[in-house]
C-alpha cells in the first residue's frame, strides 16, 4: 500500500492499492458513513420514447459515494464498496458499487480518524516492504500451494499426482512434480522463502528436482516434516513453529504465536483472561500486558478506549486477522483476550 495524499483539514487520505493485502487493510479501514472517491464505470441511461429507458454504454466517471457496505472478496481479488452517490456528474442519490482491485487508487474521507485506524495504515505501509512466504504442502498424489498474506493464508492451487483419479491415468510422477515447480516459479521472487512440507518423502523429491529445474526459485527453500499435507499441514506447521529466518517480520506468525500463548495460559489457568466483559475488567484494573482483538470486533464495537488504556499503561495491543487459524481460535474465545501482568481475583 502507498499513501498518495493526506489532507488533515478535510480528513482525506488517498491510497494506492498494490496487492491483495492492501484490499484487506482497506476493508478494515473503511467504515459505514465514510465518503470514498474513486474512478469507476457507470452505465448511462438513454432517454427514448419507450416507457423504460434504454441502457446505455458504461463510461468512466469519478464518483464519491457515502459508504453503506464494504465486502472483501478474497477469491475474486477485489473489494466491493456500496453506497449512495454523493459526488459526480450524474445520478446523485442513486446507489453504486465500487469494485476496487490491485492497481487502483481511491480516497477515503472521514470526519475523524481513530488512532487504531492510523496505526493500521502505518502497519500496512511497513508490511508492504516485507516478503510473503510460499508454501507447498504435498504427498505423493496431491499438493497444495499457498501463500502467507498479511491477512492470513491464501490457498492458491491444488495439483494432483498420477494416482489422483481416473482423469490422471496418463500422468507420470515427473509431470506431477514439474507442474508444482512451474507454479512455484511464478510465485517465488527475490527474497521470498519457499517452505516445502508434508509426510513421507515427496517433499525431498520435489526439492531435488526443483533445484535442478528451477534453481533460482528453490535457492531459499526450507523442508519440514508434518503429519498431514494440504492446508491442514500448513496450519500444523504454523502452530508448531518455523525457523526465525523464515518468519522474521511475519505478521501472521506473530499473531499465531500470541494466540497459542493465550491458549497455553488458559490450559494451565495462568495469567490470561478472555471475552469482552472479562477483558474490559482487566484493562480497567491495569492488569493487561498484551491485548488481543479480532478484526471484526474493531468494526462492530467501540474498543478504542480499551486499546488506548492498554497502550497508556505501557501494554501492547495486537489486532488479529479473522482470515487464518489463529483468528478463528480467538473468535471462539469471544473475539478478545488478554495476557496479564498479574493474577486477578477470579482470573
Amino acid at each position: 500500500m502507498r499513501l498518495l495524499h493526506q489532507d488533515r483539514k478535510t480528513g482525506e487520505i488517498k491510497f494506492q492499492v498494490d496487492n491483495m493485502d492492501d484490499l484487506w487493510h482497506l476493508y478494515n479501514i473503511i467504515d459505514q458513513g465514510d465518503l470514498v472517491l474513486a474512478v469507476t464505470y457507470r452505465r448511462e441511461e438513454q432517454k427514448s420514447d419507450k416507457v423504460r429507458a434504454e441502457r446505455g454504454e458504461k463510461r468512466r466517471v469519478f464518483l464519491g459515494i457515502r459508504v453503506e457496505r464494504v465486502e472483501f472478496h478474497e477469491f475474486d481479488n477485489r473489494l466491493r464498496i456500496t453506497g449512495v452517490i454523493e459526488q459526480g456528474p450524474q445520478d446523485l442519490g442513486a446507489h453504486h458499487t465500487l469494485n476496487v482491485e490491485e492497481g487502483d487508487s481511491l480516497s477515503v474521507v472521514k470526519l475523524s480518524w481513530k488512532d487504531s485506524t492510523l496505526e493500521r495504515i502505518k502497519r500496512a505501509l511497513e508490511d508492504s516492504k516485507r516478503p510473503s512466504i510460499v508454501f507447498v504442502a504435498l504427498e505423493n498424489d496431491e499438493a497444495t500451494i499457498a501463500v502467507m498474506r498479511q491477512y492470513g493464508m491464501q490457498n492458491l492451487a491444488t495439483i494432483y499426482g498420477p494416482s489422483g483419479g481416473k482423469m490422471y491415468e496418463q500422468r507420470t510422477d515427473d509431470d506431477y512434480y514439474l507442474e508444482i515447480i512451474d507454479k512455484v516459479k511464478q510465485l517465488v521472487t527475490e527474497g521470498v522463502p519457499l517452505v516445502v512440507l508434508g509426510p513421507g518423502f515427496a517433499k525431498e523429491t520435489l526439492v531435488a528436482m526443483g533445484r535442478q529445474r528451477a534453481p533460482e526459485a528453490f535457492k531459499r527453500v526450507f523442508i519440514y516434516h508434518t503429519g498431514q499435507a494440504g492446508m491442514a499441514g500448513v496450519h500444523e506447521l504454523m502452530k508448531k513453529g518455523m525457523g526465525a529466518e523464515i518468519l522474521e517480520g511475519s505478521r501472521v506468525a506473530e499473531e499465531t504465536n500470541l494466540v497459542e500463548k493465550v491458549l497455553e495460559e488458559i490450559a494451565k489457568e495462568g495469567l490470561v483472561t478472555y471475552g469482552p466483559a472479562e477483558v474490559e475488567q482487566a484493562v480497567r484494573a491495569g492488569a493487561v500486558d498484551t491485548l488481543l482483538v479480532l478484526d471484526p470486533v474493531l468494526r462492530e464495537r467501540d474498543v478504542e478506549p480499551l486499546m488506548k488504556a492498554v497502550e497508556n499503561g505501557r501494554g501492547r495491543v495486537m489486532v488479529i486477522s479473522e482470515h487464518h487459524e489463529a483468528g478463528r481460535k480467538l473468535e471462539a474465545l469471544g473475539g478478545m483476550a488478554a495476557l496479564l501482568r498479574y493474577r486477578m481475583g477470579g482470573a
